[in-house]
């Protein structure tokens, strides 16, 4: 791998996106027939897009009554001051008829000028009946 391919990938990875969710213990907390925005998505190089096709989201583990999806949107990038374009994802809760504990794994799919990238998350999830 030469420098020219390394410092847009190490770019990229800067830049992915942050948590909204829950701030720092990555954990969300919903009830019955919420949605909650858990964090933008993006991909963004010196504060430009480089995406090609808006992101993707893939749940590898989750609550039965917990949907993911993407809601585009234009979003700001870290240490950037212009928005561009990216998401958010969205998680939204089904019918709680118990209190549920467990754990939202997911990846996010970013198509890019340069190929195709993806970043995992995981977090804790307690939902509630309304």
């Amino acid at each position: 791998m030469d420098i020219k391919s390394t410092v847009p990938a190490i770019g990229f990875a800067l830049l992915l996106s942050t948590g909204l969710a829950a701030a720092d213990d990555k954990t969300i907390v919903a009830k019955s027939g919420e949605t909650v925005d858990i964090r933008p998505v993006y991909g963004a190089l010196h504060c430009k897009s480089i995406l090609v096709a808006p992101p993707e989201v893939e749940v590898l583990q989750a609550p039965p009554e917990l949907k993911l999806s993407i809601r585009e949107d234009m979003v700001t990038p870290l240490k950037c001051q212009d928005k561009v374009k990216g998401g958010f994802v969205v998680a939204t809760v089904g019918e709680v008829k118990q209190p549920t504990e467990g754990k939202l794994t997911f990846r996010v799919k970013y198509k890019t000028k340069e190929g195709t990238r993806q970043s995992g998350y995981v977090y804790n999830v307690s939902l509630l009946p309304k």
